[in-house]
C-alpha cells in the first residue's frame, strides 16, 4: 500500500493541491531566468498582480480634515479623518517630533496596524496620543508589541508617521445596525463607553462575518487585498502631500495583518522607498498544506500563485530596500517554509543585482514585534 502523506489541513487532497503549485518558479517569477530586464519584468508582473487584485477605483485622493491637534510625550499629533468612496469615514493619527518645524520636511512612514482578531480597534493598537488606554489595548500591546506603541517610537526618531484605520476596522468597521437580519448577532454595537463585553462580542461576530465579506467582494469583482491596497495608497497619498513630509522618502511597515498589507503595498506601489514586513511571511505551499486556517480571508488573491509565490509579491519592489523580520516560534507559519520564502527573496534580489538591499531577520519568540525587534527595524 502507498505510504500515507503527512497530515495537512485538507487531508487526502493536500498533496494534489500542493502539486498544482509545482516545484519550479511560477510563470512571472524573476527566478525563472527568463527575464533579463528587471524593470520590464517588474512592470509586467505588477500589472498582472493588479489585474488579479482588481482594486476598486479611487477617483481622487481624499481631503483630510483635522479633528484635533496637540502634543504628547515629545510628539506633535493631529487627529485626522477623511471620506473614501465607500464605507464610513476613516479616522487616523499623524505624529512627528515636537521639535520639528512646521515646514521641515521629514521622511514619512505609513504605519500599518495589525489584525489580531480585534476589529473594533485600528490605529490605536500601535499609536497613542493620550495617557488613557483601554485595558484591551494595553493587553494587546503587551502581547504583541512589548507594551509599546511602535508608531510613536519611530516618530521620535525623526519621522513623520501616519497611521489610519483600514477596512473593516475601528472607524471603518461594519456596524451591527447596518447589516440584514440574517447576519446580525446578539448584543449591541460598542458605543463611546467601549464596554469590554460589547467589544468582545463584536470581535467574535466580525471574525465570523469575514467569509461573508470575502464572498461579497468576490461577487462585486474585487478582492480583499485589492480594497486594502487602495485604502493604503490613499493614506500614502495624504502623507506624501503634507508640507512637512518629504514625498520622495516614504516607507511603510507593520506586524501580522500590517505585514500582509506591506507585502501588497510595498510590492505594488513604487512610492515606497523602504519597508519592513513583520510576522507575515511564508509561501503559498505553506498556506495550502498547513496555515490557511490561521489566517484571515484578507490575504488571498485568487490565481496569483500561478504567477508569483507569496514572497515574490513583496519582491516586486526589488532592488528597493526591504526587510523581513520574523520569529522562530511563530505558530502562524511553518518555519521551513519561512526559510524557503527567504531563499526566494534572496534569489530575486541577487537577480536584481542588489543582494545587500534585502535583509531577513529571525528572532526568538512567537507572533510579536517586540521592542528589540522594533529597534532592529528602526536601526
Amino acid at each position: 500500500m502507498p505510504k500515507a502523506p503527512p497530515p495537512n489541513v485538507i487531508g487526502a487532497y493536500g498533496p494534489w493541491a500542493a502539486g498544482l503549485l509545482g516545484d519550479k518558479p511560477p510563470e512571472l517569477s524573476l527566478r525563472t531566468g527568463r527575464f533579463k530586464n528587471v524593470a520590464a519584468w517588474r512592470r509586467r508582473a505588477r500589472a498582472k498582480v493588479l489585474e488579479l487584485l482588481a482594486p476598486p477605483e479611487m477617483p481622487r485622493t481624499p481631503r483630510p480634515r483635522v479633528e484635533a491637534r496637540g502634543y504628547y510625550e515629545g510628539l506633535y499629533f493631529e487627529r485626522l479623518s477623511w471620506q473614501l468612496p465607500w464605507g464610513p469615514r476613516t479616522e487616523a493619527v499623524f505624529l512627528k517630533p515636537e521639535s520639528a518645524g512646521p515646514r521641515e520636511k521629514l521622511p514619512g512612514v505609513l504605519a500599518l496596524h495589525d489584525h489580531g482578531g480585534r476589529k473594533y480597534f485600528g490605529w490605536r493598537k500601535i499609536a497613542s496620543v493620550e495617557s488613557a488606554l483601554h485595558p484591551m489595548l494595553r493587553s494587546h500591546r503587551d502581547e504583541c508589541y512589548g507594551g509599546e506603541p511602535w508608531a510613536n517610537r519611530v516618530a521620535r526618531r525623526g519621522y513623520a508617521v501616519l497611521c489610519h484605520d483600514t477596512f473593516p476596522f475601528a472607524s471603518r468597521r461594519v456596524r451591527h445596525a447596518d447589516v440584514s437580519k440574517g447576519v446580525k448577532y446578539e448584543g449591541l454595537d460598542p458605543d463611546s463607553r467601549e464596554d469590554a463585553g460589547d467589544i468582545l462580542r463584536y470581535n467574535k461576530w466580525a471574525a465570523q462575518h469575514e467569509h461573508i465579506m470575502a464572498k461579497s467582494l468576490f461577487c462585486a469583482g474585487t478582492t480583499w487585498p485589492g480594497v486594502y491596497l487602495r485604502e493604503d495608497q490613499a493614506a500614502l497619498s495624504i502623507l506624501a502631500a503634507r508640507p512637512d513630509v518629504d514625498g520622495g522618502r516614504l516607507g511603510c511597515g507593520g506586524l501580522s495583518g500590517g505585514g500582509m498589507r506591506t507585502v501588497y503595498l510595498a510590492g505594488l506601489d513604487p512610492r515606497i522607498g523602504s519597508c519592513f514586513c513583520a510576522g507575515f511571511f511564508t509561501t503559498w505551499r505553506d498556506f495550502v498544506l498547513h496555515k490557511s486556517w490561521t489566517h484571515t480571508w484578507m490575504t488571498y488573491a485568487p490565481l496569483a500563485p500561478r504567477y508569483l509565490d507569496f514572497p515574490e509579491i513583496l519582491g516586486l519592489r526589488a532592488p528597493a530596500p526591504t526587510m523581513v523580520i520574523n520569529t522562530a516560534a511563530d505558530p502562524l507559519y511553518t518555519l521551513s517554509e519561512v526559510r524557503r520564502g527567504d531563499r526566494m527573496l534572496r534569489e530575486v534580489y541577487k537577480r536584481a543585482r542588489a543582494p545587500k538591499n534585502y535583509r531577513f531577520s529571525l528572532h526568538p519568540g512567537g507572533h510579536v514585534l517586540n521592542v528589540k525587534m522594533q529597534d532592529d527595524v528602526f536601526d
